[in-house]
């Protein structure tokens, strides 16, 4: 039944499902002081935040108590990239079953390297899964108990050690969650080992999950000399598994996004680096910190900046990377593009029969059309506080959302014009701030953001001439 549901439906039902038994989950368990501070849309947005990796924050999260931590921890890891990959191999044995049975003798040697090489490949993502989780938490576990700086502010906060190793898990599901308000802002100064541990995680599970996922059945083809290792690195197309990129397409990858890391680290660095975004810390801990928050900016969603004191040059450039697919490379146009010349057509050919594609907008026009709906729902604050409430943070925050990595600017009472009424300081993103109308959009968007790769082909029927 699973394979006669379109990819589409089948994604969206596992994230409603996993956003709502995370919401479920959350409202029966009690907060750490008192259970009425957060409302049940709080609580649902929280939980779909979690579920669909985005990390938007709209409550401290030093109120989630121990076991609601856990809760979040279970639904990022369920919401990865790379499980939900895992899981996928696994579901498609039904297929390699049928495959099996309805295969002829001409077909019989295909048959048996396709279906065992989807079969090792997903125990190869399921061991790729557990062994980095375990090396990263264990790794964080030890620094924080062999480091007192790091013990104390656990402590101090009421934190468990165990429960916040799986900041891994976080890490590496590109979420960006911590059991602390203040992000890891408060670990920048005087624990750049603990920032420099998290970094490999950040690229482990999302774009350059290709790179090493071929390493390590190259890895694997060296030493054990089996062919359907050799059938995954040159048979990576008929295998269908998206994050199998051929060798070309995997090093154009990677060196696009360490184009991309290079060229946000040069203008962090030159904007912020004398700047009060990192003031009482030594060059050291400068660079560290200036490596650590560009490598988030794309998907992950972990800060040690406040990026409301960003300048506008620095918060542009990060729109521009968070909105950018996970996947994105550069590959020049020749033989790979008439490759894939067949597959184009028979994409158009499909449009023009479907309705319902021709009728999609382009991702872009989406992102516009949210905007424009919270600026409606948004519209007194708008008139009434338009240093925190501006078209520029509202676009920062939705392009946020829909890229999965939960950086935000932040509100500040400070910036309010009007005085009158009293403004408690939170440590959350901007959005916590919003109306119920304005929270159910930025829902939609996270939605509609983790699952934009069914709708990247969009916007096709529309000519501009």
């Amino acid at each position: 039944m699973v394979h006669h549901v379109k990819p589409f439906w089948l994604h969206l039902c596992y994230f409603l499902f996993l956003s709502s038994a995370g919401y479920l989950s959350l409202k029966v368990s009690k907060t750490r002081t008192n259970n009425n501070l957060i409302n049940n849309l709080d609580l649902f947005f929280t939980a779909v935040s979690s579920a669909t990796t985005s990390s938007m924050s709209i409550v401290e999260m030093e109120v989630f108590s121990n076991d609601q931590l856990i809760i979040i921890i279970i639904l990022m890891l369920l919401g990865g990239e790379v499980f939900i990959s895992m899981l996928g191999l696994q579901l498609r044995k039904c297929t390699i079953n049928d495959l099996s049975n309805n295969s002829n003798n001409d077909d019989e040697n295909y048959s048996k390297h396709y279906n065992n090489s989807i079969r090792i490949l997903g125990y190869i993502v399921l061991g790729y899964l557990i062994i980095v989780q375990l090396v990263g938490s264990n790794l964080v576990t030890m620094y924080m108990s062999l480091t007192p700086s790091a013990t104390n502010v656990l402590k101090s906060k009421g934190l468990h050690l165990h429960t916040f190793s799986f900041i891994v898990i976080s890490t590496f599901s590109s979420c960006g969650f911590t059991p602390t308000n203040e992000s890891l802002m408060i670990f920048r100064k005087n624990n750049p080992a603990l920032l420099l541990i998290l970094i490999p995680q950040i690229f482990l599970g999302n774009t350059l999950y290709p790179l090493f996922l071929r390493l390590v059945i190259w890895v694997l083809e060296r030493f054990t000399k089996k062919k359907e290792f050799d059938y995954m690195l040159n048979n990576c197309e008929e295998l269908k598994f998206v994050h199998l990129l051929s060798s070309k397409k995997t090093w154009f990858l990677s060196a696009t996004t360490l184009a991309f890391l290079v060229l946000q680290l040069v203008v962090f660095c030159c904007m912020e680096w004398n700047s009060g975004v990192m003031e009482d810390m030594n060059s050291y801990q400068k660079f560290v910190g200036s490596l650590f928050q560009t490598s988030n900016t794309r998907y992950s969603g972990e800060a040690i900046v406040d990026f409301s004191l960003l300048s506008p040059a620095v918060l542009v450039l990060f729109t521009i990377m968070m909105y950018l697919p996970p996947y994105t490379s550069f590959l020049p146009i020749g033989q790979d593009e008439q490759q894939q010349a067949p597959e184009k057509d028979r994409r158009m050919k499909k449009l023009k029969k479907n309705m319902i594609d021709n009728l999609l907008f382009s991702q872009l026009s989406y992102l516009v059309i949210f905007v424009v709906v919270i600026c409606i729902t948004e519209r007194k604050s708008l008139e009434e506080d338009p240093l925190n409430y501006n078209v520029v943070n509202i676009v920062f925050e939705v392009i946020s959302a829909y890229g999965n990595v939960g950086l935000s600017t932040g509100y500040s009472c400070k910036r309010r014009l009007k005085t009158y009424d009293s403004c408690e300081e939170k440590v959350y993103g901007f959005s916590g701030r919003w109306s119920d109308g304005g929270k159910v959009a930025l829902i939609l968007v996270m939605f509609f953001g983790r699952l934009k790769n069914f709708s990247m082909h969009g916007g096709k029927a529309w000519k501009m001439l």
